[in-house]
Formats: C-alpha cells, sequence, structure tokens
C-alpha cells in the first residue's frame, strides 16, 4: 500500500512542480518588473521620512556638515530635550488631543447629518443647498470678514473657536453622501416598516455602512485638527491656557532660528553645539508625525469597499 501510494502521489506533485516550472518567461520578466517598481516606491517613500528621523537624532554641529542619509552619524537626544524643554509643550499636546478628538467627533456627526439629508430623494431643498455647498468649496470670504465674524459671536479666547468654524465641510459632505447614494434605498424602505424614524434610520442603518467613508473623512478631520496652529495664532494667541502643540512648536522653531540668526562667530557654533534650527524643524516634524502614524493604522481596516455586498436579500 505505501508503494502504491508513492507512486500515485508522485505523479500529484511532479505535476504541480511542472506546472510551477512551465510558467511562461514573460510572466517571470513581468512580476520581475512589477517587484522592483514596488521596492522603489518603497524606498522613495520611506528615504524621506528615515532622513527627517536620522537628522532630528543627529548631533547639530554634525548636521550642518550635511550628508545625513538614513541614519545619525552623531547619537544624541538633545535636539528633543531643547525642545521638550519649553513648558508650553505639555499644554499644548492637550488641547491639541482634545480639539481633534472633539472636531473629528463633531465634524463627522454634523457631516454625516447633512449628507443623509441630501441624499434623500424627498428633501426638495437638496439641489439648491448641494449647490450652495458647492460654492463655498471655490469662493470664501477670506480672513479678514472671517475674523470679523469669530469676533463678533464672542468666540475668541475660547476652545469652541477649535471645533465650530470647521463643524460643516462642503467637500467631507460630498464624500459621505457619494458614499450614501450607493446604499440600496430598499435597506431604509424596510426598516420604514419595521417602524424606524429618519434618526433611527440615520444611526443605526446608514451609520454602520458608511464605515469605510466615514473612516477617511475622519482621518480627514483629524490631520487638520492636529496640525492646525494658524487659528490658534489668530484667536488664542494670548490665552496661554487655550494654546495648541502645533502652535508651540512653531514659537520653538522661530526662536530657534531667531537666536541663530542674531549670533555669529564664536557664539554661532557655541550655539550650533546644543541645537540647530535644522534640528529642530525635524525633530518637531517627527513629533507632529508620530501621532498621526499611530492611528492611521486603526482606521485603515476600514478603507475597504462592498460593505453592503449582499444586505439586500434577493
Amino acid at each position: 500500500m505505501n508503494k502504491e501510494t508513492a507512486k500515485t502521489s508522485a505523479p500529484v506533485r511532479g505535476g504541480k512542480a511542472g506546472k510551477r516550472a512551465s510558467r511562461p518567461l514573460s510572466d517571470w520578466i513581468f512580476d520581475g518588473v512589477v517587484y522592483l517598481l514596488i521596492s522603489l516606491i518603497t524606498v522613495v517613500t520611506l528615504y524621506p521620512f528615515l532622513n527627517v528621523l536620522a537628522i532630528s537624532f543627529n548631533d547639530s554641529v554634525d548636521t550642518v556638515r550635511g550628508g545625513i542619509t538614513v541614519y545619525p552619524r552623531e547619537f544624541t537626544l538633545e535636539n528633543y530635550k531643547q525642545i521638550f524643554s519649553y513648558g508650553g509643550l505639555v499644554t499644548g499636546f492637550k488641547i491639541s488631543v482634545l480639539r481633534t478628538v472633539a472636531g473629528t467627533a463633531a465634524g463627522l456627526v454634523s457631516g454625516s447629518m447633512v449628507a443623509y439629508t441630501l441624499a434623500r430623494s424627498d428633501f426638495q431643498g437638496r439641489k439648491f443647498v448641494s449647490t450652495y455647498l458647492a460654492i463655498t468649496m471655490y469662493v470664501s470670504g477670506g480672513l479678514i470678514p472671517g475674523f470679523i465674524l469669530i469676533r463678533n459671536l464672542d468666540l475668541i479666547n475660547t476652545f469652541a473657536v477649535y471645533i465650530l468654524p470647521g463643524l460643516v465641510s462642503a467637500f467631507n459632505i460630498f464624500v459621505i453622501r457619494s458614499f450614501i447614494d450607493g446604499i440600496p434605498y430598499a435597506l431604509q424602505e424596510s426598516a420604514k416598516l419595521d417602524g424606524a424614524n429618519d434618526f433611527t434610520i440615520y444611526w443605526r442603518v446608514i451609520l454602520p455602512l458608511c464605515k469605510p467613508a466615514l473612516a477617511t473623512v475622519a482621518l480627514f478631520l483629524a490631520v487638520g485638527q492636529w496640525n492646525s496652529w494658524f487659528d490658534t495664532y489668530l484667536y488664542n494667541g494670548s490665552n496661554d491656557a487655550l494654546t495648541t502643540l502645533q502652535y508651540e512648536l512653531m514659537k520653538v522653531l522661530q526662536s530657534t532660528t531667531t537666536n541663530a540668526n542674531n549670533i555669529r562667530g564664536e557664539n554661532m557654533t557655541q550655539l550650533m553645539a546644543q541645537v540647530s534650527p535644522d534640528s529642530v524643524k525635524m525633530a518637531i516634524t517627527i513629533i507632529a508625525t508620530v501621532p498621526i502614524l499611530v492611528v492611521y493604522p486603526f482606521l485603515q481596516k476600514y478603507f475597504v469597499k462592498g460593505m453592503t455586498l449582499g444586505a439586500v436579500k434577493s
């Protein structure tokens, strides 16, 4: 029995090996070109980040010489120590995290509500509202009218100035609406037959099926809130309790650059031995980027299609 089994199983293994070996040469060439292109894209994508990371951990005097690639020649933590020695960074980090969480949640809820309303065919003003929102994507009042509006609304020196102006975004609304338009309307009809009202349909039917769109918009909102500093400069620049991390990092960079420009000769060498503007820029870039890199993998799993596949039974 063992010999017979060996005889019968040998052709199977040989057949599979033969199929692998019998692949046309053009297929091997194509696979090689694809893998080569993917490798090149990976290198081009990772190299800038690794270069920034290496400079941020490199000694300041050595950084001025240039030639840093993907690893620091003279490793040091002095650049980060210099940045975190500023007292406002702790408060700025807390406010930035709070505004990112609150702004993202509020933007998702408001944007998805408007998108759900515009996606309903029985909404009489959908064309007018859609046109009005589209115009805001190309025409804006400008900086001065915006500042006057914020001042008249008594939002200066308040935390609400971080949330309310970005509560409704036309682009995000259109992204979510386009996804809702692809959801079979039969789901909403069946929910109505079961006695669900509009809010129940929105909350329990539409939102769970819109996870890919919501995750994409959430990433846009989170990155925008986290990287924003100009609104802090305009509206809360004099309020240390409402400062943000990006605004404090901007002040650190500005202070370091100003000091470097005002010092010459030996004093300049002494300053560069402590920290250089280039080192601060790279360290600030890493500090600002890492939180988003940590959040992104948790949202990436929702970037899929076909969430409604099989939801409607024939």
